[in-house]
C-alpha cells in the first residue's frame, strides 16, 4: 500500500496540482494587494472615497450603533448590507484583473506557438545517394574477392 501511494504521490498531475495550489495561493496575494493598494484607491478617488462597509441595518432592538463594527460587538443582529456591496464590487474587481492576466499570458503563449509554426522546421538527413549506395557495393565486393 505504501508503495502504491508513492506511485499516485510521484505521478505528473499529482505534483501539478501541488505547484498550481501554492502559486495560487501566491498569486492570490498579488492580486489582493493590486486590487487593495493599487486599484480600490484609484476608484475611491473617483467615487468620493465611498466606502460601503459600514452600511447596515440593526434587526434587533432599536440601539443605534456607530459602525458594524460596534453593532456586532454589542451582539445585535445586523443586516450588513454595505459590507457584502463591498464585497461583490471587490469580487467583481478581482475577476476582471485576473481575467486581464488571463488573457495577458494566452496572448504571449500564442506568440511563442505562432513563432514555433513560422520558424523553419529541421531539415530531415536526406538519406544516402545512388553514388553512395554504389561505392558501398563497390567495396564490399572488394572485400570478398
Amino acid at each position: 500500500m505504501l508503495n502504491e501511494f508513492k506511485a499516485f504521490i510521484a505521478k505528473g498531475n499529482v505534483m501539478d496540482m501541488a505547484v498550481g495550489i501554492i502559486i495560487g495561493a501566491a498569486f492570490t496575494a498579488i492580486v489582493k494587494s493590486m486590487v487593495d493598494d493599487l486599484i480600490n484607491p484609484i476608484i475611491g478617488l473617483f467615487t468620493g472615497g465611498m466606502d460601503f462597509t459600514n452600511n447596515f441595518v440593526v434587526l434587533s432592538g432599536d440601539v443605534a450603533y456607530d459602525s458594524l463594527e460596534a453593532a456586532r460587538e454589542g451582539g445585535a443582529a445586523v443586516f450588513a448590507y454595505g459590507a457584502f456591496m463591498m464585497a461583490v464590487i471587490n469580487f467583481l474587481i478581482v475577476a476582471f484583473v485576473v481575467f486581464m492576466l488571463v488573457k495577458a499570458v494566452n496572448r504571449a503563449k500564442a506568440q511563442v506557438v505562432a513563432q514555433e509554426k513560422t520558424a523553419p522546421a529541421e531539415e530531415k538527413p536526406a538519406g544516402p545517394t545512388q553514388l553512395d549506395v554504389l561505392l558501398e557495393i563497390r567495396d564490399s565486393l572488394k572485400t570478398r574477392a
